[in-house]
């Protein structure tokens, strides 16, 4: 959409219409500390073809050749072009906020059927229409589980996404609520024994992710089981929706949400994106967000229309779930066409490729490295490598060959120094699996060589570990 600028007549008109003098009056109640004094650091001033020309040039920069092996919650897929089409529609690109449902019947129609998509995926009884991303989604289900149990205190395992658990922290820090991490073991899984410690009669939920940041899967059933057994109850985060194509579904959870990016959504940047949520029915009325229902009009015709959906979500504000958990629908339209192409079918072959073309390159780096895997898990299209010598380095040397060789670990986990989070999706081809396996075998290579050293009087030898 072009920017339609106003003339100086034209704001004057509206300052008029807002009983203001000057656009310093109508913005007089920001504090003087939150306004910026001077001028942006901006090229220009530009014409408009220069201002796109600029651009041109921008993206001639970005990373459009390389090949990109980053996952941990935003995935690149292939998009088909006709989610764009579909989507440029003005019936779509500028639909009316459907409250009333007498002009809105397409939008709630569309919003209904990815409702339905997503407890289809989860096994869920009933989803809402999106949330903002993948992170309030599944804080949302936190402060679900505390108002639905009364109870104070929240399980999260390590494993889960670390800004997931930031975001969880910064939601609830001032609300009494215990928040306890729970390990993981050498499998990259929830460490069970330690989950069973940590449950007390004020555990409100425990929270897992499936496949986890660590790229592997969770046991959720035999979880299930002991998190039910004191009370609580289970909320399982899916940042890659597209592993419950063959992934036995949580169906066990309580309460299923995540991000579904995956489906049709651009990486663009990190966002905007679209969450989920899906939950067992008795939990509806504490589900935030929209809910659409399908019904009939008084002439026996299909309708939508929102439903359950409490005056307090729009009046009495202070009394609702969430305020602040709506998604743009346009996401969630993006991955609601993206699961009806692709239909069932579809989806299993393309969530089989992933898994076949990570199994592969998983492979392929092992046998470049010589490492084993440092997590016995299973894994879908994600795994962490140890990386042979300085994992910066290593990148640095993939950067060269046009390949964003994934995730260094070391920030989020200071034990996982040197480790890698490697993605491989169907974007990814067999060439580029092999040139990478070709840069990790010659990392390999170097890191051996550091074995040898020299001595004062410049004679090379093999140290003891060489030697052997």
């Amino acid at each position: 959409m072009r920017y339609l600028p106003n003339s100086p007549a034209e704001r004057e008109a509206m300052l008029k219409a807002t009983g203001h003098k000057s656009i310093e009056e109508l913005f007089a109640q920001i504090p003087a500390e939150l306004k910026l004094e001077g001028s942006l650091n901006l090229p220009g001033p530009l014409s408009e073809s220069e201002i796109l020309e600029f651009f041109r040039q921008a993206a001639s920069q970005s990373s459009r050749d390389y090949v990109s092996l980053l996952g941990a919650g935003a995935y690149t897929h292939y998009r088909p072009v006709v989610i764009d089409a579909l989507l440029s529609r003005g019936e779509f690109f500028t639909a009316y906020t459907p409250y009333q449902a007498e002009i809105a019947q397409g939008t709630l129609q569309a919003m209904f059927e990815f409702q339905t998509l997503m407890t289809q995926l989860t096994g869920m009884d009933v989803a809402n229409a999106s949330l903002f991303f993948g992170a309030t989604a599944t804080t949302e289900t936190v402060l679900m589980a505390l108002r639905i149990t009364r109870r104070n205190r929240v399980v999260l395992a390590r494993t889960l996404h670390p800004e997931y658990r930031q975001v969880i922290q910064a939601y609830v820090q001032h609300q009494g609520v215990d928040l306890f991490e729970a390990p993981y073991t050498s499998a990259g899984q929830i460490d069970l024994e330690q989950l069973k410690a940590s449950l007390t009669a004020e555990t409100a939920a425990v929270v897992i992710q499936s496949p986890n940041f660590l790229g592997t899967i969770e046991r959720a059933r035999e979880i299930a089981g002991i998190v039910h057994r004191s009370g609580a109850l289970l909320v399982v985060t899916i940042t890659e929706p597209l592993s419950l194509a063959i992934v036995q579904p949580p169906v066990d959870a309580d309460i299923v949400c995540g991000e579904a990016q995956s489906f049709g959504v651009p990486v663009a940047f990190g966002g905007p994106y679209v969450g989920f949520l899906a939950a067992k029915e008795q939990f509806v009325r504490q589900m935030p967000g929209r809910l659409i229902g399908q019904t009939q009009d008084t002439e026996g015709r299909r309708g939508f229309v929102l439903t359950l959906a409490t005056r307090e979500q729009h009046i009495r504000r202070e009394k609702a779930t969430s305020n602040i958990c709506t998604n743009q629908s346009l996401c969630a339209l993006a991955a609601t066409i993206y699961l009806t192409l692709l239909g069932r079918r579809g989806l299993k072959v393309l969530a089989e490729q992933n898994l076949s073309k990570a199994s592969f390159a998983a492979d392929a780096l092992r046998s470049a490295t010589g490492a084993p895997r440092p997590f016995a898990g299973p894994h879908f299209n994600e795994f962490v490598v140890k990386t042979p010598g300085n994992s910066e380095d290593l990148l640095a040397a993939l950067r060269e060959e046009k390949i964003i060789g994934g995730l260094n670990l070391e920030p989020f986990y200071p034990e996982l120094k040197n480790h890698l989070l490697v993605c491989v999706t169907e974007t990814v081809n067999r060439a580029s699996i092999d040139r990478m396996a070709a840069v990790y075998a010659r990392a390999a290579e170097r890191s051996n060589d550091g074995g040898r050293h020299v001595n004062a009087v410049g004679a090379v030898h093999q140290s003891p570990a060489r030697a052997r």
